[in-house]
Order: C-alpha cells, then sequence, then structure tokens
C-alpha cells in the first residue's frame, strides 16, 4: 500500500499491529515510524542498522505473549533483514495483538517488500518523496503541532531555500518556536540559514552552462550538502527542466503550475523554459542514467564519493 492508504487506516483505527515501512523518502519512514511506535505503557526495544538481533528481537515479543506485557519492537536498517526472519516476528504480532512491530528499511531494493507479505496480515508501506502539495501540507501540520504561525506562501519559500527538503523544513520550524509572531518570507530569509546563502541552485546552473565549478561544490560540500544530495538535487532540477521541455514542445508555452504544482516567479519560469529546451530528449535520458548510477555507487559502503561525484559532473557537463 502506499502512505494515502495507511493515512486513512490511522484515521479509522484500523491499523494492524505489525508494519514494513520503505521506499524513496527516508523522512517519511523515520516519521511513520514514530508515529506507529509511540504507544505508552509499553517494553519498547529499538535495532539501529547493524545492532539488529534476531534472537533478541523474537525473544522481545515472545516474552510479550508468555507474560501478557505489551511489547514494541523496531528494527531500522538499510540491510534487508531474512523474509522467514520477518515472517516470525510478523507471526507473533498475528499472536498476540498487543505486540507492535515496526521493520523500517532504508535500502534502495524496493521491489522485494512490495507484495512479499501479502498473505500476511501486516501493513506493507512504501513511500514516495512528498510532492510539493504533499510537503505543504507535512509541514504545515508540522507549524500547528509546534504552534508556529506561518502560511503557504511562507513554507513554499522555506521549501524552495531548502531545495524542497522537507526534513530540513521541518526541522526550520522547530526553531521558529522561540517566535511569539506569524512567520514571514522575509523573517525566513533572516533566520534560516540554509540554500539561501549557499545555494545548490547556483552550482547546477553552472554545471549545466558548463562554467567551471569546483569552487561552488567545494563550498556547498564545506558547509551545507554531502555528495549524494548533490547528485539528487541535480537529478531532481534536471527532471524538472524536462518536465518543461515536454510541456512546451506540446502546449507552445510553459506553465509553472500545471508542470510543477504551484506557481512560480515569472522570471523563474521564463529561465528554468529557456534552459529546458537546450538540451533533447536523448540528453535527458543519458543524464539521469549517469546520476542514478552515480547515486548507486555512492551509498554502497567504502566508496570514495567525492571522487564519484566529481567525475559524475564532469562527465556530466561532456554530455551536453
Amino acid at each position: 500500500m502506499y502512505k494515502s492508504e495507511l493515512d486513512k487506516h490511522i484515521q479509522n483505527s484500523s491499523l494492524s499491529n505489525s508494519f514494513v515501512l520503505f521506499g524513496e523518502s527516508s523522512f517519511l519512514i523515520d516519521r511513520y515510524t514514530k508515529l506507529l511506535s509511540n504507544i505508552a505503557d509499553t517494553s519498547a526495544l529499538l535495532f539501529y542498522h547493524d545492532e539488529y538481533n534476531y534472537n533478541s528481537a523474537k525473544a522481545h515479543l515472545s516474552q510479550a505473549s508468555l507474560f501478557g506485557d505489551r511489547s514494541v519492537l523496531v528494527i531500522k536498517s538499510e540491510k534487508k533483514v531474512a523474509k522467514n526472519e520477518l515472517d516470525i516476528l510478523i507471526d507473533l504480532c498475528q499472536k498476540n495483538k498487543d505486540n507492535v512491530f515496526v521493520y523500517a528499511y532504508y535500502g534502495s531494493d524496493h521491489k522485494t517488500y512490495a507484495n512479499a507479505f501479502a498473505k500476511k496480515n501486516t501493513m506493507s508501506v512504501r513511500f514516495f518523496h512528498p510532492n510539493h502539495h504533499d510537503a505543504l501540507g507535512i509541514i504545515l501540520q508540522e507549524a500547528q503541532d509546534k504552534n508556529v504561525k506561518i502560511d503557504k506562501y511562507s513554507i513554499t519559500h522555506l521549501l524552495n531555500i531548502h531545495n524542497g527538503d522537507v526534513a530540513l523544513s521541518c526541522n526550520e520550524i522547530d526553531k521558529f518556536r522561540v517566535y511569539d509572531k506569524e512567520i514571514t518570507t522575509k523573517d525566513i530569509d533572516n533566520l534560516v540559514f540554509g540554500l539561501a546563502e549557499i545555494n545548490i541552485e547556483d552550482l547546477i546552473k553552472k554545471i549545466l552552462h558548463k562554467k567551471d565549478f569546483k569552487s561552488d561544490l567545494h563550498n556547498i560540500l564545506e558547509h551545507a550538502e554531502d555528495e549524494i544530495r548533490v547528485v539528487t538535487a541535480l537529478t531532481t532540477y534536471l527532471t524538472q527542466l524536462y518536465m518543461f521541455n515536454i510541456y512546451i514542445r506540446v502546449n507552445g508555452t510553459a506553465n509553472a503550475l500545471e508542470i510543477l504544482g504551484y506557481p512560480a516567479p515569472k522570471f523563474v519560469v521564463d529561465e528554468k523554459a529557456a534552459l529546458s529546451l537546450k538540451f533533447k530528449p536523448h540528453t535527458y535520458y543519458k543524464l539521469h542514467e549517469l546520476l542514478l548510477d552515480a547515486e548507486l555507487k555512492m551509498k554502497s559502503s567504502g566508496i570514495d564519493k567525492y571522487s564519484i561525484l566529481i567525475s559524475t559532473l564532469i562527465r556530466a557537463q561532456k554530455l551536453l
């Protein structure tokens, strides 16, 4: 299932007591892991990444069934837990409805868990990166929960500063709690240290215009971002340009609301529209293939991410 279906089960109080959470959005996996496992008066056991131990996990849930206690088990891992072990942990939850088990998988093999538990009474949920509308809703809810006064326009500005990163934007909302007034775009510009000062979009424009980018890249890696984030930001930007390219070819002109899902200033729309038409569809395909391959390599352990990043960006400029 997807996030929308899980939300309906939460609203209707029709949740299972075991969950397998996976997908592209680590932020949403974290958010829902916390939500589903935050139960008062329980014995909780949490395994982070390499800490997972099957015997301890099984004993924790089995003990609850023996003594009638409520137990919560959470496993957070980038490595896949064996299917037969997950089946047993899920079965222990079926035998004792007071148990709660959340397996949060942060790896990239999303196909493994898509239909793996169809015959089990568990909820397997895939989380995609929030689109702009969903991101607005998440941050607006975060602001309401923290009693921060901020409107949708200012939230959009905050998202743009952090290049659409919902997690970073939510962290800023937490900082705004100390201000007993409505937060405006001017406040955000003054208070937020993010891509407003070290702008990853400026780096991307230099790359796409085949200019020297190494000094900007060094500053961004030094102060704001990591190598994987630079690659994903460039991939996202190119995807937007490709959407502009296709829309203009079909309709003759750009419409930010239909392309991006939200209005954008005219100068931004004009700039992206002009840049999008500089590249042919085949070039977009080659660039995406290059960037996705680089991201996959970077996520392997023991890899020199910086070397892969530099090599990838130089190769990207040669494709332009």
